[in-house]
């Protein structure tokens, strides 16, 4: 899911405002429950809650990188630098260290590899039916992504749509989606989805999740549903995560569920094709064999695995905003179980970040506003060749980030000049006009020159294009825009002129196992490898999405196949 941790380019008011305490959800105050290990190891597994490093049967902390007071939209972006300084490096992947433990061989009748958004449900659904439920983990806390996500969810037939007299059904929440993405979905997983997302989300609610005044609306980054269906909570992945972690822990306090953090399935055992357990590696490189009526791959995405997105989605991950285990190692596990992995030629990217440096991953230093309901442009933006290719007031994102996606190395420039520095709205909200400003001419990626042919060379734009390029956009202004733009405030013409150098990203995996509507992994011939399911961002936003974004199709099915894999469709006796 997760987040995928989408590029939050846009996010609502209530992400945006500054000094907002971090409440904790559930994960404060709470007593964490301890699984013994020989040897004196134990395990804390509220998500938030560490080990501190290099001891054995140490104490349990509050961990991760948010203390109170902490702005919420660095929570939800790291490594964003600051304006006028440097991001940080990304994160190192954490070595595993093991966090739980299990019995050698015993028998579970699900086994889950991965604690994220859908693997946290799955196991405490399927634990409320009776089962014995192992769950591992090579991270240090259960959530995944929902630590850092924007954690959108969409859900049609809701509570809440009634109470505000909104109209809506599963059928036409299928509908928009079939729109977005222009039929490029799987609509039998996307039906599936959908005709349970409701269930899902009172679920939800009833754990005590909590959804923004407003809520639901239309849309949000993405490119608008017909109805609003559309819900955010206030701490957005972590409110999501809030209201999962009571349920998993009053089920593991139980006995039903036990859970392996720092620990990682490493192999899938199988006999006469049938899989038939895992093989988990832990913190000291020593390896564990587990038997499982039932294997569910919940791991989640390949974002943080440069290599494995530029062969699956066919370009550079350029943005290092990825959750550190999004290492797609699940994606290997079903392609060894006779699996395989699809949807990777409909990525799309977003319509982009300025980064702080091109050693790609790089950190993303600041998001200029590019949604005309918020801030009309002033500004133009081109390609590489020094051309528009696209009317920047395109209402629709979706156009708009498929022009980008067309585009060399999918970058576009912003071209702007000293007027319209000082008379247009702010360009990058957080940043006053001397903020700005002072990036040009000291940071790679922001550009000033005298005229637009030096502007061009400086910024890597072919230079006479871009002079014939402005020419015509301002020869232009008394009539029709050849692109169809209407808001047209000023020319380009004052010098000096601007350039600022914008790299379309997702940080969305696209390609993901495939299954059926059963959530079973399946072959190329659509037979089901059997006891082997997958749910969560392993599915791959492509299945679910299609080659556009749609809101909410990732947290919300992940949830709900979960949901529903605990809740009927596995068997184990």
């Amino acid at each position: 899911m997760a987040v995928h941790l989408q590029p939050a380019e846009r996010r609502p008011e209530h992400l945006a405002r500054l000094g907002r305490a971090h409440r904790g959800g559930a994960e404060q105050g709470r007593r964490v429950r301890r699984v013994h290990r020989p040897g004196g190891q134990e395990a804390g597994a509220l998500g938030g809650l560490e080990r501190k490093p290099g001891h054995r049967g140490e104490q349990v902390r509050q961990g991760g990188p948010d203390q109170a007071g902490a702005r919420l939209h660095d929570r939800l972006t790291p490594r964003v630098a600051r304006p006028g300084r440097s991001a940080p490096p990304p994160p190192k992947p954490h070595q595993p260290s093991h966090e739980g433990t299990a019995s050698v061989n015993k028998a579970w009748d699900v086994i889950v590899a991965g604690a994220g958004t859908g693997g946290l449900v799955l196991a405490t659904f399927a634990a409320r039916r009776g089962a014995r439920v192992l769950v591992a983990d090579p991270a240090p806390r259960v959530g995944g992504t929902l630590h850092i996500a924007t954690g959108q969810l969409s859900a049609a037939g809701t509570r809440l749509q009634a109470e505000r007299g909104i109209e809506d059904s599963p059928e036409a929440h299928l509908a928009d989606i079939l729109r977005i993405s222009k039929g490029t979905v799987d609509e039998g997983l996307v039906r599936l989805a959908v005709e349970n997302a409701a269930d899902t989300f009172e679920w939800l609610l009833g754990n005590g999740y909590e959804v923004l005044p407003d809520h639901p609306v239309q849309g949000q980054n993405h490119e608008p549903y017909s109805t609003p269906r559309y819900y955010w909570g206030p701490e957005a992945g972590r409110s999501i995560l809030a209201a999962l972690l009571p349920p998993f822990e009053a089920e593991r306090a139980k006995g039903g569920i036990t859970l392996l953090l720092e620990t990682e399935v490493v192999a899938l055992r199988q006999e006469d094709g049938a899989v038939t357990g895992v093989t988990v590696r832990l913190a000291d490189g020593s390896t564990e064999e587990h038997t499982g009526r039932n294997v569910v791959l919940a791991t989640g995405g390949y974002n943080s695995d440069p290599e494995r997105f530029r062969k699956l989605n066919g370009v550079t991950a350029y943005a290092a905003a990825s959750y550190p285990y999004a290492r797609g190692r699940g994606l290997d596990l079903g392609v060894s179980a006779g699996g395989y992995v699809r949807g990777g030629e409909k990525y799309l990217c977003s319509f982009g970040s300025v980064l702080d440096h091109d050693d790609h991953p790089a950190p993303v230093l600041c998001r200029p506003v590019h949604w005309p309901e918020m801030r009309q442009p002033w500004e133009i933006y081109v390609n590489a060749h020094g051309e528009r290719f696209v009317a920047e007031d395109d209402p629709s994102v979706d156009r708009r980030e498929h022009a980008l996606r067309a585009q060399p190395e999918l970058r576009r420039w912003i071209v702007f000049d000293d007027r319209i520095a000082r008379e247009a709205p702010r360009l990058v909200p957080d940043w006053p006009l001397e903020t700005l400003l002072g990036h040009f001419g000291t940071h790679p990626m922001f550009h000033r020159a005298d005229t637009l042919e030096e502007l061009g060379r400086l910024a890597g734009v072919h230079p006479e294009n871009l002079a014939r390029t402005v020419a015509e956009y301002n020869a232009a202004l008394g009539g029709d825009d050849p692109l169809g733009r209407t808001h047209r405030p000023l020319p380009v013409a004052e010098p000096p002129f601007y350039a600022i150098r914008v790299q379309g990203m997702s940080i969305t995996s696209t390609a993901g196992l495939a299954v059926d509507t059963r959530l079973r992994v399946v072959d190329r011939a659509g037979d089901p490898v059997p006891n082997l399911y997958a749910i969560g961002e392993i599915l791959g936003s492509g299945q679910l999405m299609g080659d556009s974004f749609c809101g909410g199709m990732l947290a919300t099915p992940a949830m709900t196949f979960g949901r529903l894999l605990g809740d009927r469709m596995l068997t184990w006796t």
